[in-house]
């Protein structure tokens, strides 16, 4: 029987009362809806599109891997997806996305490209997030009994006992994560219109 404290947070979690005011799942923090991927910012200041785009990937929580400056592009280290239970993380965008995230290991990495606009001044600056998903390739237990003794056998000196996944994960592309995106553009036209 499940004590009734804990059926009623279960069900306000589930319910979803217990998400943010402003609805932080459905899209980006008081940002509306762009769609527009690249993003045209009408500026010749390269410096400073090329400063608050890193801005914005910090403020997604993205550590930034390499920046290309004569290329113009940016790319982050890869960022495992957040949970339901971690509000505080923005890569997972969308109730189904940090469902995702609980259920299924996740990681999210983001490009983003500043090419000068040919038709006029400006930069048309792109988007692109990929997600992949982790594929164990066998058990991946980690259970505390390599760091017990048993009665029944002498006591063995191995000082290093392996524990955990006995080959490195697989990650499987899952193609593009297009809220993650249009999350990113919308935080980087309200921070270029600025």
């Amino acid at each position: 029987m499940i004590p009734k404290s804990l059926s009623l947070l279960m069900l306000i979690l589930l319910s979803g009362c217990a998400l943010p005011p402003g609805g932080r799942f459905a899209s980006a923090p008081g940002a509306a809806p762009v769609t527009g991927n690249p993003l045209l910012v009408a500026t010749n200041n390269e410096e400073l599109v090329w400063e608050r785009a890193i801005d914005v990937l910090h403020d997604f929580n993205f550590e930034i891997e390499r920046e290309n400056r004569l290329a113009k592009v940016v790319q982050t280290s890869p960022k495992v997806g957040a949970s339901l239970f971690e509000p505080w993380h923005k890569d997972a965008v969308g109730y189904s996305s940090r469902l995702e995230g609980t259920l299924q290991s996740v990681r999210r990495t983001v490009q983003i490209s500043m090419q000068q606009n040919e038709q006029g001044g400006g930069y048309l600056v792109s988007v692109a997030a990929y997600k992949e998903k982790e594929d164990l390739p066998g058990i991946a237990a980690n259970s505390p009994g390599a760091a017990t003794f048993e009665e029944s056998k002498p006591l063995n000196r191995d000082l290093n006992p392996v524990v955990g996944q006995s080959s490195p994960s697989r990650w499987i592309p899952a193609g593009r994560d297009p809220l993650l995106e249009q999350a990113i553009i919308a935080k980087l036209h309200s921070v270029y219109s600025q």
